[in-house]
């Protein structure tokens, strides 16, 4: 049985990867586990007697167990519980080792703010993306789309960057979806960059497509600095309007800042209203056949 790890912190956007999870569990044929992690250190453990720290933890595992016990009657899926002590990036990437999670599904904590320049990353949620070893979706957003119509797969010219493509038909044949490629262009790049990108996109497309998943390519000339490419895939996203997920690299390892890939993945997830699937290139051991 595959499992899903849903840390909880009873907040929309965690409630939100909940119910979220509900279509790959099925797909994929996975049980989840929803994980809230208490924290007991620092001034809060001063406070509070040990009767009234065990009080707490009776209250917040009632709470719990009533959301998975929900969950399974709307999802006719298996929903496990987990309550732990420690601290949260850390027991969440315990936990999802010990039961061998397929996927992390969280939220990134920063819907509330409207503002993208106020806009950030939980350190929880950024932490673990950083990482975890099984792909991470964040969710952005107080409701998100039920399924998957077509996926995001921003490419850049690091070798790593194909590695997407493999999990990205995975995830389409699951969900019946089709993948919309796209690369970013900088003024300052040189014809021999553009060329590559027109031809890289063009193989991809192709190799998608010969897996039987519509696709498609478009390369996006950017008017400014590295810093308008996240923007601008993301505004190009927003302007297809059924696109359900991003999946980008967690390039904290390829070192190559050039692209945006690897200099912007926390971006992507801080800026995105689309849920983003964060992962590792070095666990995919995946060589491109294009």
């Amino acid at each position: 049985m595959n499992k899903i790890l849903i840390p909880l912190d009873f907040e929309k956007q965690s409630l939100v990867a909940l119910e979220q999870s509900f279509s790959l569990a099925h797909i994929i044929l996975a049980e989840i586990t929803v994980l809230y992690v208490h924290e007991q250190s620092g001034i809060f453990a001063s406070i509070f007697n040990d009767d009234q720290k065990n009080e707490l933890r009776i209250i917040l595992e009632e709470r719990l167990a009533e959301i998975a016990r929900k969950a399974s009657l709307s999802s006719g899926l298996t929903v496990n519980y987990r309550l732990e002590k420690g601290r949260i990036h850390s027991k969440i990437l315990e936990v999802a080792k010990e039961i061998n999670a397929q996927f992390i599904l969280m939220g990134t904590n920063s819907s509330d703010q409207d503002d993208d320049q106020e806009k950030r990353v939980g350190a929880n949620t950024s932490r673990v993306v950083r990482s975890a070893t099984c792909p991470v979706i964040i969710y952005n957003t107080k409701s998100a789309h039920n399924g998957i119509r077509n996926i995001l797969l921003p490419l850049d010219l690091t070798v790593e960057t194909r590695q997407k493509v493999t999990i990205g038909i995975e995830i389409a044949r699951f969900n019946n979806a089709g993948i919309k490629v796209v690369s970013a262009l900088l003024p300052k790049s040189s014809t021999t960059d553009s060329n590559k990108l027109y031809q890289q996109g063009n193989q991809v497309t192709d190799f998608i497509s010969s897996a039987g998943i519509d696709c498609t390519f478009e390369l996006l000339e950017c008017k400014g600095d590295e810093k308008t490419i996240v923007p601008a895939i993301l505004n190009y996203a927003r302007q297809e309007g059924d696109i359900d997920l991003i999946i980008i690299l967690n390039s904290q390892e390829v070192g190559l800042v050039e692209y945006f890939v690897g200099s912007n993945s926390q971006e992507f997830i801080r800026l995105s209203e689309i849920p983003v699937m964060s992962i590792m290139p070095k666990d995919l051991g995946f060589s491109t056949s294009f």
